[in-house]
């Protein structure tokens, strides 16, 4: 059982090095006895194994095996040995101790993300977080960037257990609601692992919240995210309640997005920003922007990446099906927030069609790779849509030349598979075997969904996706 802990009299964030974790976690009084090794399948789920705080020496020198064969996406049985590295910056102490049946065995626990090896020491190519490592180092310096800085919305249910989307109240946007005092929890108990949130509200669904946190460079915040959901889950369940990124669990009412902000940095200059522009966007934001509308379609499948996904993406719930951009229209794919005087270093544009169940780092990192097409290939931004889209006539859209998403997984996969940017942001072994992956999810489905679900959720997703989203 978990005990909060009041103040850490240690460091519990911001390592630089080996010398200063090893510092932390190797003296006794601390009692930080086991280190957990956290690293995201093909599908961005949380995978983990903990050592105890003496084997960790040697993890940081020679890394640490695992059997890879069992991990969705990864590699066959006959080359199942992998090794994974703990990345000292990313440790952080969880901010509680547990306690065992007998008082006196009291422990914490460390978390660190890691890099994933063949045995030979070379990068193993289906390290879903170093495919975004890679992406992000092509991008500085094909495009002379220092980073790719991201704040997303990370919207989520709570609900009694982990059996039926139960309604746990009746609020909306702003709006009563219940269990306030969950999110406050979550963000206090990250805040002591150095993570900072923005602000927290009940959300338009009854007994839907989001967190939004507070922007990061794209790997760490992809690692802080991972933390994130856990963290979400964990707390409900310490209430007796279960916590769901499921992205459309209940039919009538909206589903979970995750909008992610973003900008490109260059020093402390934010390259979005551009004073003499009337929605204040410089050349490089304007056709890094074109370069997400033209392969929206084709990042489609990697950031909604479930089934389940494309029943959040229909008419009528706020969720952007149209491949348009705006500053006021929250109908639309990418929405540019209003400039604020004096406030240039917060300049961004908002994608809003990505889920939180999502894998954060291919996410990020077709994102990324969309909008540097943009800029590679100078593509021009198309003009702005500040109507609502929703209630635009079919001749309309089509004389403002608005296209949409795909309609469901299926599509999304099949124009995925045709798509040149995705695969050089993926990597070919992750490309293969995420399409190989979803197209067996797809195959599943189809077989116990009749077609009159096609924008219904149905019970085989409540069973399916339910219990681990």
């Amino acid at each position: 059982m978990p005990e909060i802990c009041s103040e850490f009299d240690f460091p519990a964030f911001g390592f630089k090095n080996e010398q200063e974790v090893l510092k932390v976690i190797m003296e006794p009084k601390n009692r930080i006895e086991f280190v957990r090794i956290i690293f995201p399948d093909i599908l961005g789920r949380q995978m983990d194994f903990s050592i105890p705080r003496e084997e960790l020496p040697r993890s940081f020198d020679e890394g640490k095996g695992f059997d890879g064969s069992s991990i969705e996406g990864f590699v066959r049985i006959e080359e199942s040995d992998l090794i994974i590295r703990p990345d000292p910056s990313t440790c952080r102490i969880l901010p509680w101790e547990y306690v065992g049946f007998s008082p006196e065995i009291r422990w914490r626990e460390a978390i660190m993300f890691g890099d994933i090896l063949t045995p030979e020491g070379h990068p193993f190519e289906g390290d879903t977080r170093n495919a975004l490592k890679r992406i992000l180092e092509k991008a500085k310096k094909e495009f002379d960037l220092d980073d790719f800085k991201v704040g997303p919305e990370l919207e989520f249910f709570i609900f009694p257990s982990d059996k039926e989307p139960a309604f746990t109240d009746r609020g909306g946007y702003f709006f009563s609601g219940r269990h306030g005092e969950i999110r406050k929890e979550i963000q206090l108990l990250l805040k002591k692992m150095g993570i900072e949130s923005e602000y927290d509200h009940h959300e338009v669904a009854h007994g839907q919240h989001e967190i939004d946190l507070r922007y990061q460079s794209a790997l760490e915040m992809a690692d802080i995210g991972m933390i994130f959901r856990y963290m979400v889950k964990k707390v409900a369940r310490m209430h007796g309640l279960y916590a769901t990124f499921m992205p459309k669990p209940i039919n009538g009412q909206n589903g979970s997005g995750m909008h992610v902000h973003q900008s490109l940095w260059k020093g402390n200059q934010n390259l979005f920003f551009d004073p003499h522009d009337p929605y204040h966007l410089s050349s490089i934001a304007r056709h890094y922007m074109a370069g997400l509308l033209a392969h929206a379609r084709e990042i489609s499948a990697v950031i909604s990446q479930w089934v389940n996904s494309y029943k959040r993406l229909i008419e009528g719930y706020e969720a952007p099906v149209y491949i348009a951009w705006g500053q006021r229209n929250r109908s639309a794919y990418i929405r540019v927030p209003a400039y604020q005087p004096g406030k240039e270093r917060a300049t961004r544009i908002e994608l809003r069609a990505p889920d939180p169940a999502c894998n954060l780092y291919l996410a990020l990192a077709v994102i990324l790779w969309a909008g540097c097409d943009g800029l590679r290939r100078k593509i021009k931004l198309p003009p702005p849509v500040e109507e609502n889209i929703y209630k635009m006539s079919p001749s309309r859209q089509r004389q403002r030349e608005i296209k949409i998403l795909p309609r469901n997984l299926d599509e999304a996969i099949k124009i995925m598979e045709k798509s040149e940017v995705v695969r050089e942001a993926l990597g070919d072994y992750i490309f293969s075997r995420f399409i190989a992956n979803k197209k067996h999810e797809i195959e599943a489905y189809s077989r116990n969904v009749s077609r009159e679900y096609d924008q219904q959720v149905s019970d085989y997703e409540i069973q399916t996706y339910l219990p681990f989203l």
